[in-house]
């Protein structure tokens, strides 16, 4: 993780390497509320956050909640990497636990409240409700607990800013699930967390994470692992998710024209991500994909495949035919 900051200046800003960041931003999305139970498939998160299109005939339901995910992660990363006038200074604030929560669920709220919520509860609001033991069998604290429990867990997250011997991804396991188990919100934990966990690892020098769907047992088996006070399963989760992201961003500048690599990392001023993904998609784009879903490439391919369509002359972004599709 270190050569990240000490050979490459530490992360760019979403405008140095927007393509990354963009690829970043949908897989997240689409991860993250797929994790909770959204159905909704990458290509149409894709044309939801692209271009507005509510594709797939799913419930009304599902479409905001991606897209108040994608508005709350978006705030994250620029607020990571910019913080506002109002921030403390510190690692995470209270102001900013409840901003991501309110953020991400108003969309939701204004088409499907929580059934069982109080106008006391709505986005950005503790619960006033106690919640039943979780399957592994941790059970959150009463609510009139809440403000004092994540109280107490925001001074224990700012301590990851201090030097340890404890291991990076470890440390971020501990400090994620002591969040999910205050449960501070009615509906919306697990995405907050996530979203939390974020904004602390931009802020520290590392590149976000994205937990997997297809993950997601592992991930709960982790979760319940840690409420034990095992943490190992869940620092490994966040570690290799950490190096997935880490290689976006240094490998452009490190690999070898012949490295596969990912296709985010491999798009430049002259060619979109779409118009990697459809080329490959299409057999025209040398390139494989992954069992995660994601295709990999080398530069030599990518500018064989420019040369092939004229991508060369100036001003020439994207395939034309693969605009009409994304």
């Amino acid at each position: 993780m270190s050569d990240l900051r000490e050979r490459h200046g530490g992360l760019p800003a979403p405008k140095e390497a927007e393509y990354i960041w963009s690829d970043i931003w949908h897989l997240e999305t689409h991860h993250s509320t797929a994790l909770e139970g959204n159905t909704l498939v990458l290509r149409e998160v894709r044309e939801l956050l692209d271009h507005g299109r509510a594709v797939g005939a799913k419930p009304l339901r599902e479409y905001v909640e991606v897209r108040g995910y994608a508005d709350a992660a978006e705030w994250v990363y620029a607020h990571a990497l910019q913080p506002g006038d109002w921030t403390t200074g510190d690692l995470i604030s209270l102001t900013e636990i409840r901003e991501i929560h309110y953020r991400m669920m108003t969309p939701v709220w204004q088409v499907d409240p929580h059934p069982e919520a109080t106008g006391a509860e709505s986005p950005g609001s503790f619960r006033q409700h106690d919640i039943h033991a979780f399957s592994g069998g941790m059970t959150p604290p009463t609510w009139p607990l809440v403000p004092s429990e994540l109280a107490t867990w925001i001074s224990e997250a700012n301590t990851l800013a201090l030097p340890s011997q404890e291991p990076v991804a470890e440390r971020m396991a501990r400090i994620h699930n002591a969040f999910e188990r205050v449960h501070p919100f009615i509906d919306g934990n697990g995405r907050t967390g996530r979203l939390a966990l974020n904004l602390m690892l931009v802020r520290l020098g590392y590149p976000p994470v994205v937990i997997l769907k297809k993950d997601r047992s592992r991930y709960l088996q982790a979760m319940q692992a840690a409420d034990r006070g095992e943490h190992g399963a869940l620092g490994e989760i966040i570690a290799r998710a950490m190096i997935e992201n880490l290689h976006r961003f240094i490998l452009p500048n490190v690999a070898g024209p012949a490295r596969l690599v990912p296709i985010a990392a491999l798009s430049d001023g002259t060619i979109s991500i779409a118009a990697l993904r459809q080329a490959a998609q299409r057999g025209r784009l040398d390139a494989e994909k992954r069992a995660d879903g994601n295709w990999h490439s080398t530069r030599h391919a990518v500018e064989r495949y420019k040369r092939s369509r004229g991508s060369h002359r100036p001003g020439a972004e994207t395939d034309p035919e693969v605009d009409q599709i994304n």
